[in-house]
């Protein structure tokens, strides 16, 4: 089952290559629970197929670093970027995309955050297995106040423009 808006989070981990030790993180990656992450913060996260993509490399990783600023003025503590890559594909995708605090970009290398959260999607036929579906949400405290799933092939309601658009 999909998650809907108003629903709770699924629990479940998610890693993040550190590039900077501190904090009580080690350099390199990091296993977090999503729980401890979203608890008490408003997380915009957006989902996305695969790191080096064309329209995830090209526009939806891109529009939430240029927008940052302006939806952390409307009250995001943080953007997240999963994908199912592990999270060293994650970091230097990262690093690529001059993300690197202002984007966390969140791996879910198994697909296991993806599929709790039932917006995991077959790309066998493309030779990439299981992925992500595309897609956006507003977590506030960890629940779900807002979600946006794209139908396959596109990129319409994922975007960072309508995401600050819906935070009014």
């Amino acid at each position: 089952m999909t998650i809907q808006t108003g629903d709770k989070l699924p629990a479940g981990q998610l890693a993040e290559f550190i590039e900077v030790e501190g904090n009580g993180c080690s350099l390199g990656p990091n296993t977090f629970e999503v729980a401890d992450l979203v608890k008490g913060k408003t997380i915009a996260i957006f989902g996305l197929p695969g790191a080096y993509t064309p329209t995830c490399s090209a526009q939806h990783v891109p529009g939430y670093i240029e927008h940052a600023e302006a939806l952390k003025a409307k009250g995001v503590d943080e953007i997240w970027c999963i994908s199912v890559n592990d999270a060293f594909v994650m970091g230097a995708w990262g690093r690529d995309q001059k993300a690197t605090g202002i984007v966390r970009m969140m791996a879910d290398g198994n697909a296991a955050f993806s599929k709790a959260l039932g917006l995991d999607a077959d790309f066998s036929k493309y030779g990439m297995g299981t992925r992500s579906q595309r897609y956006s949400m507003l977590v506030k405290d960890g629940v779900v106040a807002q979600l946006n799933v794209e139908a396959g092939g596109k990129f319409e309601v994922s975007d960072a423009a309508t995401m600050l658009k819906q935070l009014g």
